[in-house]
């Protein structure tokens, strides 16, 4: 792995590299954009870089990977490198794309931190930068040959056959390919990245869960997120521009390009064992394809759903919740709500609360693995309780939509 000489000089120069991150990727984006001004339009997020999160996403998984490398030498953060990898796949990043990000990246560096960049410093970091890079590129590589696609060509045409109100918020949209063709293999828990084309002609991308199963098809469910600040952020953020753009203008018909299904956090099936199927929003959406996908298999495994959310009106699949975990033979659901709890509460195996998520009033079985799906706030929470009560920390796994800025 890393160098003696380089895992040296990065022990040393790690904090002051960490103390910097938030300016060294602040002026990393400005000039990557500035010389190549196609990839803000039509591969980043354009929302994430408006708020910054992308940035601290960026900064937080160089400083992660430097961090291990120093502390334990002989092994690699998978998990996080897996994580980023099937992101990058989805979006139809390429090998090539990343002496791009390490020219500009290292141009920051140099800028920001200045006479402290030595040779031996830009070494030791270039050293670090392409360890990263190349293992992301060997993942990425085996991840688009398993999905039977070439390098940087995820996109599909399908075409929407149907669309579903969930609640005011969120709308499902049932997909099929316009080529005919069978759909990729897929499993619960995993998501697809979505392209469309803006009004000013940008092609933004998002991920969306695979939230049920659709004969020959694929089946995503969309909150349209509307402007707002975050908690503890001064500045708004603005309305989402590719959820608003799918809720007002795509419908029956319509082309969307889609990719294969990706992600790491998919339902095991191995052990047979309990589950926790943990939400809030539409963090919904994976858990309610997992619970599907159960229901379907006729699971008799002990399954416990839990999700929190603003009212019974705007929770997606509350009914879908209700009738699945009826259909499986040892399946519980509870449900917190901020406010209207009282109001046709279900009965039987499922139970409705006031109030925010509290996992501590639930008989979490031994052996129980966890997924989390929700916003970052809510999982650490979640995660906090759930390690609390003492389920190990490899059985807690988690998906974030946006950028990952860790638990």
């Amino acid at each position: 792995m890393l160098s003696t000489e380089s895992a040296k000089t990065i022990t040393a120069t790690l904090p002051a590299v960490r103390g910097a991150l938030g300016e060294i990727t602040a002026l990393f984006y400005e000039k990557l954009f500035a010389a190549r001004p196609e990839l803000l339009r039509d591969l980043f997020n354009r929302g994430n870089q408006a708020n910054g999160s992308q940035r601290q996403a960026l900064a937080g998984s160089i400083a992660a990977f430097a961090g291990h490398l120093v502390a334990h030498p002989d092994s690699r953060p998978d998990a996080m490198l897996a994580r980023i990898a099937h992101k990058h796949a989805s979006l139809g990043v390429r090998a090539d794309q990343y002496p791009i990000v390490r020219e500009h990246l290292f141009a920051a560096i140099a800028e920001v931190l200045g006479d402290a960049v030595t040779d031996e410093v830009v070494r030791a970091w270039d050293e670090v930068y392409w360890l990263m890079a190349h293992a992301l590129i060997v993942l990425e590589k085996r991840l688009t040959e398993e999905a039977g696609i070439r390098e940087g060509c995820v996109w599909r045409p399908y075409r929407v056959v149907g669309r579903i109100r969930e609640t005011a918020e969120v709308t499902t949209f049932l997909l099929r390919p316009a080529d005919g063709a069978p759909v990729p293999p897929s499993r619960p828990g995993q998501y697809v990245s979505v392209q469309v084309q803006l009004p000013d002609g940008a092609r933004q991308i998002r991920q969306y869960s695979l939230s049920g199963q659709l004969d020959g098809g694929l089946q995503i469910s969309v909150k349209r997120v509307a402007a707002g600040r975050r908690a503890g952020e001064s500045s708004e953020d603005p309305a989402g521009e590719v959820s608003s753009h799918l809720h007002a203008h795509v419908h029956d018909g319509e082309i969307l390009y889609v990719s294969p299904p990706f992600g790491e956090v998919v339902l095991s099936e191995d052990d047979g064992g309990p589950l926790l199927l943990a939400s809030a929003g539409i963090g919904c959406t994976p858990m309610i394809g997992m619970l599907a996908h159960l229901a379907a298999a006729g699971s008799r495994r002990r399954i416990l759903t839990a999700h929190a959310d603003r009212s019974p009106s705007a929770h997606p699949f509350r009914t879908d919740l209700r009738r699945l975990t009826d259909k499986l033979s040892d399946a519980t659901a509870d449900l917190w709500y901020e406010e209207g709890a009282g109001e046709g509460d279900p009965t039987g195996a499922v139970t409705v609360r006031t109030g925010l998520m509290d996992l501590t009033r639930l008989a979490i079985p031994s052996g129980t693995t966890a997924y989390l799906c929700g916003p970052v706030p809510f999982m650490k929470a979640v995660r906090a309780q759930l390690l609390a009560s003492g389920l190990p920390a490899e059985r807690i796994h988690y998906e974030v939509f946006g950028p990952d800025l860790g638990l």
